[in-house]
């Protein structure tokens, strides 16, 4: 969501992210989903990764992340619906629940005060929302947390995306950004609906989802990557802007998504650079 709002001159600066187009302009999110729902996708997720105090800021969250995120998710609703019109197959809205604390800082994990975070973006969005999707969580602690808050205020499936250490070899341990060995989610897979992975190198997808399906041979698995540059980030994500890699082409990535189709993946898409026209090779292909 968040570069393709830039991509097409939406508001957008770091902290807010792409908090910033939902609050100046929100027709443009509109616009964004449209682009990814038309590229073939049948999963648009609602765009509200940013609307915690991480981004916001507290007063800002205090005041308008309930309406925020209210209006991200009628929005992606609203894009469905239009969409939907065109075609027969099912097109599915995904409540992003973010994390609360900020991408891959697992270290300021703050279970006191999860629901006072989260329990807004929940109740706003759910009127317009099919399934939950838990995003980039980056340690058992923070997903079992999210995932038991979640069951006690919806009976919406839940899909739980980890985001994944991007290591130096493929010969490194494959774990989560806290450090926590793959194996360790192994006991949630009973408690949600599907399990993915998320903004991490598509070189770690493979791997994790061989894993997963050895833990679990029956769980929905997925995969959405990042085309960040850098394999360890060096700045908070809510300061700069990552840059992207130029060798992560709709092509290439296709090349990855058959990797992570062969090895079990039941779901594929992108994350952060991965635009429409990834969406829309992969679904040509997918549609074959």
């Amino acid at each position: 969501m968040g570069r393709e709002l830039k991509r097409i001159g939406a508001p957008f600066r770091q902290p807010e992210w792409s908090a910033l187009a939902l609050m100046q302009t929100p027709e443009l999110v509109r616009e964004v989903h449209a682009h990814f729902l038309e590229a073939g996708a049948s999963v648009i997720t609602t765009n509200a990764y940013a609307l915690v105090p991480f981004h916001i800021g507290e007063k800002t969250f205090n005041e308008q992340a309930f309406k925020l995120a209210e209006t991200a998710a009628r929005l992606a609703r609203e894009a469905v619906t239009a969409q939907q019109a065109k075609q027969s197959s099912k097109l599915t809205v995904a409540g992003c629940i973010p994390p609360a604390f900020g991408s891959y800082r697992p270290d300021l994990f703050d279970a006191s005060r999860l629901s006072e975070i989260l329990s807004p973006l929940i109740e706003a969005q759910a009127p317009y929302i099919d399934i939950w999707l838990i995003e980039t969580a980056s340690s058992v602690e923070e997903a079992e947390a999210v995932v038991s808050l979640i069951k006690t205020l919806s009976s919406r499936p839940v899909w739980l995306s980890f985001s994944l250490q991007n290591r130096a070899s493929p010969d490194e341990p494959l774990t989560l950004r806290s450090g926590e060995p793959l194996s360790d989610i192994a006991y949630l897979l009973s408690h949600v609906d599907s399990v993915l992975f998320n903004c991490s190198q598509p070189e770690e997808m493979e791997s994790a989802i061989t894993i997963t399906r050895q833990m679990n041979a029956t769980i929905t698995i997925g995969a959405y990557a990042n085309s960040f540059s850098e394999r360890k980030r060096s700045h908070e994500a809510n300061a700069l802007l990552s840059e992207l890699r130029d060798d992560v082409t709709p092509e290439r990535y296709l090349d990855y998504v058959q990797t992570w189709i062969a090895a079990g993946a039941d779901i594929v898409g992108g994350c952060c650079g991965i635009g429409p026209e990834h969406i829309k090779t992969i679904s040509a292909f997918v549609g074959k």
